[in-house]
């Protein structure tokens, strides 16, 4: 019996595919790093966000075994029934001590997801009488979070601080918040934090800036964007991810303690969502004893010569690859089929990046997202780069 409720959606999938637009899982058979088992074959992988090539290290392997071993495989319920262990309690506290430079009297709330963590603050601290101001280029999850506050939304440009000063003085919001990637996820740029604070106190707003390929990464210690800046303020509400650069998963915000209390007791994704696994927490530890460390700071040196040698050798003339200083490289290629295309002739050759197409990114400007890692060598990036340069040059059939 055909239905016309499935007949619709196949015809949409088929509009998809002819445009350049379907989209493909691979499956993979090896911890995340820089070389990669999937469907049978080896492959040199620039796809992850495994910025510090922490995913796989045998310590924090080890600690999540041993996380398992102390409290279970699950946590059972939620944090303010009975899910919140020890584990979180100690990560939490190791968070908010790692932050208080940025934050003053900082605590940290831990969540499941970062995009769970997004949407936990704009639901929580806006309402309908905020206003809130964002980025053109942020992530999904800050505008699904914007959607869910019933707060009025005013998108400034990217990048357009002048913009952003106008609405801020034009609005008679009783709250406003602005809100903000700090790494802009497809583009690898970073936003001018320290124009965008200097409105906020102007303005007396709120900051909320998502970090999530930030933190572990930027600064001299790792603390991500704020550190780089080198920012501080009690108006900051910063959310950083732990499943790129930390390796594991799960994501905290960080806030004035009176922030996050705030949180606990009217974030709903957080109340109604059973907690994480304690391991993770647990593993996460040892995490972070890595990012703030001697070995985290070669680390991230290591992670800047790989940077510096995919600028400085990438030689593109039909394609270019767009301003970042960060792990970050994108091509960009322009029309989505040329992109796959691409994207399958790396493959081939045994080297694996991602193809991002609309509506991730604007129509016209579809682009591989290359993710570099501590991980990698520079033989590894020098592979990369030559048949970069090569398809530049031939072409792509």
């Amino acid at each position: 019996m055909r239905s016309l409720l499935i007949d619709g959606l196949a015809h949409q999938l088929h509009m998809l595919d002819a445009q350049g637009l379907h989209r493909q899982r691979r499956t993979v058979d090896s911890p995340c790093g820089a070389k990669m088992q999937t469907e049978g074959r080896s492959l040199l992988a620039f796809c992850s966000n495994d910025y510090l090539g922490l995913a796989a290290d045998p310590r924090i392997v080890a600690a999540m075994c041993d996380g398992a071993q102390r409290y279970g495989a699950g946590s059972g319920a939620s944090h303010l029934i009975s899910g919140h262990s020890h584990a979180h309690a100690l990560l939490e506290k190791r968070l908010a001590a790692f932050m208080q430079a940025e934050i003053a009297d900082a605590a940290a709330l831990f969540f499941c997801t970062g995009y769970m963590a997004n949407l936990a603050v704009l639901s929580a601290l806006a309402d309908r009488q905020t206003t809130l101001f964002c980025e053109a280029l942020n992530h999904a999850s800050l505008i699904d979070g914007a959607r869910l506050s019933r707060a009025a939304v005013e998108v400034y440009p990217h990048h357009d601080i002048d913009r952003l000063a106008a609405l801020l003085s034009a609005s008679a919001a009783a709250k406003k918040i602005v809100v903000t990637d700090s790494v802009f996820s497809m583009d690898g740029d970073l936003a001018d934090l320290p124009a965008i604070l200097a409105l906020c106190d102007q303005h007396d707003a709120w900051l909320l800036v998502d970090d999530a390929h930030g933190f572990g990464v930027l600064g001299q210690y790792g603390r991500g964007a704020l550190d780089h800046f080198a920012l501080s303020s009690p108006r900051i509400i910063y959310m950083g991810t732990l499943g790129k650069a930390a390796g594991v998963g799960g994501a905290f915000v960080a806030a004035h303690r009176t922030v996050i209390a705030w949180l606990i007791q009217r974030a709903r994704p957080y109340i109604y969502s059973t907690a994480s696994p304690p391991a993770l927490a647990h593993a996460l530890l040892t995490s972070l004893d890595i990012i703030d460390s001697d070995e985290g700071s070669a680390r991230r040196a290591h992670l800047q010569a790989l940077i510096a040698r995919f600028q400085n050798d990438l030689s593109l003339h039909r394609w270019h690859r767009t301003p970042s200083s960060t792990p970050i490289q994108p091509i960009l290629i322009g029309d989505n089929h040329t992109t796959m295309a691409l994207a399958a002739a790396l493959h081939e050759e045994g080297i694996w990046v991602g193809a991002i197409r609309p509506p991730t990114v604007a129509a016209g400007t579809a682009r591989l997202r290359i993710a570099l890692s501590a991980a990698h060598t520079l033989d590894d990036v020098d592979r990369l780069i030559a048949r970069l340069n090569h398809h530049d040059h031939q072409g792509v059939k």
